[in-house]
């Protein structure tokens, strides 16, 4: 199964509180008709992350198909007109962006009631190759990330291999995806000796700088 993420920024003079009705009353409508969906899922970046300034994406959707052929088979389909039709009521096009992903799954565990999902964007260490990138992330890194008892669960989403090798640059490598208990639980975990050894460990196989991310809320449209 494969998994396009669209990362999301509002159209501008749009309020959060507007985004995030539309999305998931009045667009959600419009993408559950999509021929070959099989799971849907919004997570609305939470109303605290703003207080700090404008995050790096408003929210993100991730949307599950059998293949990628039942992808490209979208295009040109009315139900595909309509859910681009419809983007431009609420998204700024110039800045939304996707990837087209495979999860590899670190950390299996039960998602807690009104959890918060951290959602961070991964960008490889400059003369990196995809395939030892995606090897460290997964055989590495993300065992680490998946020793805190903090993580409750952890998926990576890997940009597909097919991407490079048309010959295009994606926007990201790839996504990491955290369950935690509370943003609490989070503030915790970031004081840990446990994240101070991911946080060492980043140089080996991300560019410099620290990684982006958003603190989400998810809704689960499709199951």
């Amino acid at each position: 199964m494969v998994k396009l993420m669209v990362l999301l920024k509002r159209k501008p003079g749009m309020s959060v509180e507007d985004f995030q009705r539309y999305w998931r009353v009045r667009h959600s409508d419009v993408v559950m008709r999509l021929p070959g969906l099989r799971r849907y899922v919004q997570s609305h970046t939470r109303p605290g992350s703003y207080r700090k300034g404008e995050p790096v994406y408003d929210g993100v959707a991730e949307d599950w198909f059998d293949t990628t052929d039942a992808l490209r088979a979208l295009a040109g389909t009315p139900e595909l007109d309509a859910v681009r039709a419809d983007e431009t009521n609420f998204l700024d096009a110039a800045n939304t962006l996707s990837i087209i992903t495979e999860e590899r799954l670190i950390k299996d565990g039960p998602i807690p009631a009104d959890a918060v999902k951290s959602i961070g964007f991964a960008r490889r260490k400059p003369g990196m190759a995809v395939d030892d990138f995606q090897r460290y992330w997964r055989e590495v890194h993300g065992p680490l990330a998946a020793q805190s008892p903090f993580v409750r669960r952890l998926v990576q989403s890997h940009t597909r291999r097919s991407i490079y090798e048309a010959g295009r640059t994606p926007p990201w490598d790839g996504a990491a995806i955290a369950w935690f208990d509370s943003t609490d639980a989070i503030r915790a975990w970031t004081a840990s000796e446990d994240f101070s050894r991911l946080l060492a460990d980043e140089p080996n196989f991300l560019a410099p700088g620290r990684p982006p991310f958003i603190l989400t809320h998810e809704h689960v449209i499709v199951a």
